[in-house]
């Protein structure tokens, strides 16, 4: 449990982490922060394969194949039905006040809202992989999600700076948002541990929510500018470590 909470902390943290470096660099190049982004969607990519879709399949029993299905779906319109109802990065990034002077608090509070309400399922997926027994793989899967909200934390602060929230509030926006991520990392871990029986459904599920942000949002985030290639690159690099890594801790 103490590894969990740690953990759990140390994924929301990566939001706040990344608030301060947008505090500190708001002006920071889109390719150094796409390149991140993509390797992060690489290890999430693996992650989400690798530690909980392929251990659904084996957990699963007779009929592995349908649960693990019906988990990665009922995962992926999840989040499509969040999407409906509030946009995420790749429809609200670069919204700035100037352009939108009838909408700027409001698009800006919007679209910080929508980071939170996505940070939920992310944290669950986080807290399931460590409710199937398997620390070193959980600790791979927080570590590419950890990875994808240190760029996430970073693009909520100049948005919020520029529509006139002050520096202190901007911090502790930021920070909440790390929090929902860790009450979602402590839910999921507890879902699995009382109730085992919804193991393999809930790894399909937690895999994926983890697809679909990363083909629906963190892909398109990072293929503009001109920047396609380095932003496939660094995925395929970022796949190929959680791949490497998995192995070695076997």
């Amino acid at each position: 449990m103490q590894m969990v909470l740690i953990t759990a902390l140390g994924v929301g943290g990566a939001t706040v982490f990344g608030a301060l470096v947008g505090f500190v660099f708001k002006k920071m190049s889109h390719k150094f922060s796409d390149i991140v982004l993509s390797f992060a969607a690489g290890v999430m990519l693996a992650a989400a394969v690798l530690g909980l879709i392929l251990p659904s399949l084996e957990y699963g029993g007779k009929h592995s194949w349908l649960v693990t299905v019906a988990g990665v779906f009922c995962g992926a319109i999840c989040l499509n039905v969040i999407d409906k109802i509030v946009p995420h990065l790749h429809q609200m990034v670069g919204v700035e006040p100037e352009a939108h002077p009838s909408a700027d608090l409001s698009k800006v509070l919007l679209f910080v809202t929508a980071i939170a309400i996505h940070n939920l399922p992310e944290g669950i997926a986080a807290g399931v992989g460590f409710g199937s027994g398997d620390t070193e793989g959980a600790l791979l899967i927080a570590g590419g999600i950890a990875l994808q909200n240190i760029p996430e934390g970073m693009v909520i602060i100049g948005p919020m700076l520029s529509a006139g929230v002050s520096p202190g509030k901007t911090f502790v926006i930021a920070l909440l948002t790390g929090v929902i991520e860790v009450v979602g990392a402590l839910l999921g871990y507890f879902a699995v541990s009382i109730a085992t029986v919804i193991l393999p459904f809930a790894l399909a599920f937690a895999g994926g929510t983890m697809l679909y942000v990363v083909s629906d949002e963190m892909i398109p985030e990072t293929h503009h500018d001109g920047g396609q290639r380095g932003a496939t690159y660094a995925l395929l690099v970022g796949f190929c470590v959680m791949l490497v890594s998995d192995v070695l801790l076997g």
